[in-house]
């Protein structure tokens, strides 16, 4: 993978992560024989809820529940393997190393807590500044997620923000502690579609700014197509393709056509859209695995 200065460098590499989940019907295997690696690019995952999207991020930060089952035989972040960390280890690579951008801000911000105090904490467990030094650097962090007014928004508490400020908020305090790697799961997906594409571009300009790797998950295909270099299809918890996300509407694997073929087009006739039709063989094809690899 070559970043922009065409170094080649491998930020993370996965190999055969397995997820499962006690249930009262039996072991349910939420992620199986995922593999991938990624270096200083765009990276989207895409598929339906429930297909393991989430859980793969949240298992390369081991952010699962203790009852989770996580087996790989490869999670390596810059040469270090985070399955042999201790939980002290894992707290320095969760934000200096790797930062995971959750889905709704209100349920990842601390309520009693102001923002600023809140974004000035990630800076100061991961640098031992001074409170000032760590002040000033949270308002340009403000700054750069483009909070016009980064001195009144610094004093307010999550409440008194819009959905919107809220995310860019939660990019701010996840990007300070400057990681290489940033997972954003379903960023967008409680925000109406202007203020989507607002914080797209955010994202887009400070990733590329600071030559980090990203992880997009979501559940719309061509919103990651238009963001991210290469996109992997995920069903019932296993890869059916990676593709380069110029080239996805020349995919021809039956459950990423099927996908696409149930956007609905504003050009599009006025015909009922396509059922999704599934076929449990595709869970069990390895020449689909093998090309994600």
């Amino acid at each position: 993978m070559k970043n922009r200065s065409g170094i080649n460098e491998i930020l993370l590499t996965v190999n055969n992560l397995q997820v499962s989940f006690p249930s009262p019907k039996g072991v349910v295997d939420a992620v199986k024989n995922v593999s991938f690696s990624m270096g200083r690019e765009k990276i989207g995952i895409v598929g339906e809820s429930g297909s393991g999207k989430s859980v793969t991020g949240r298992a390369v930060l081991r952010l699962l529940p203790p009852y989770a089952r996580v087996r790989a035989d490869d999670i390596i972040y810059r040469g270090r393997d985070l399955q042999s960390l201790t939980e002290k280890e894992m707290r320095q690579v969760r934000g200096q190393g790797i930062s995971m951008v959750m889905q709704d801000p209100k349920y990842s911000l601390n309520p009693v807590r102001t923002v600023g105090k809140q974004i000035r904490e990630a800076y100061t467990i991961h640098h031992q500044v001074p409170k000032q030094e760590a002040r000033a650097q949270a308002l340009q962090m403000l700054e750069a997620v483009r909070i016009r007014n980064p001195e009144q928004v610094y004093h307010l508490y999550p409440h008194e923000v819009s959905g919107g400020m809220g995310q860019r908020i939660m990019i701010a305090m996840m990007l300070i502690p400057q990681p290489g790697l940033l997972i954003a799961d379903e960023p967008t997906s409680a925000l109406d579609v202007t203020v989507q594409l607002q914080v797209l571009a955010i994202l887009d300009d400070l990733v590329s700014q600071r030559g980090m790797g990203l992880i997009f998950i979501s559940h719309d295909l061509e919103l990651v197509a238009s963001f991210c270099d290469r996109i992997i299809i995920m069903y019932g918890g296993r890869i059916m393709e990676m593709v380069d996300a110029d080239k996805l509407h020349e995919s021809t694997h039956p459950y990423t056509r099927g996908l696409l073929n149930c956007l609905p087009k504003i050009d599009g006739d006025r015909e009922p859209l396509p059922t999704l039709e599934r076929d449990d063989a595709w869970l069990d094809d390895p020449v689909n695995r093998a090309g994600a690899l």
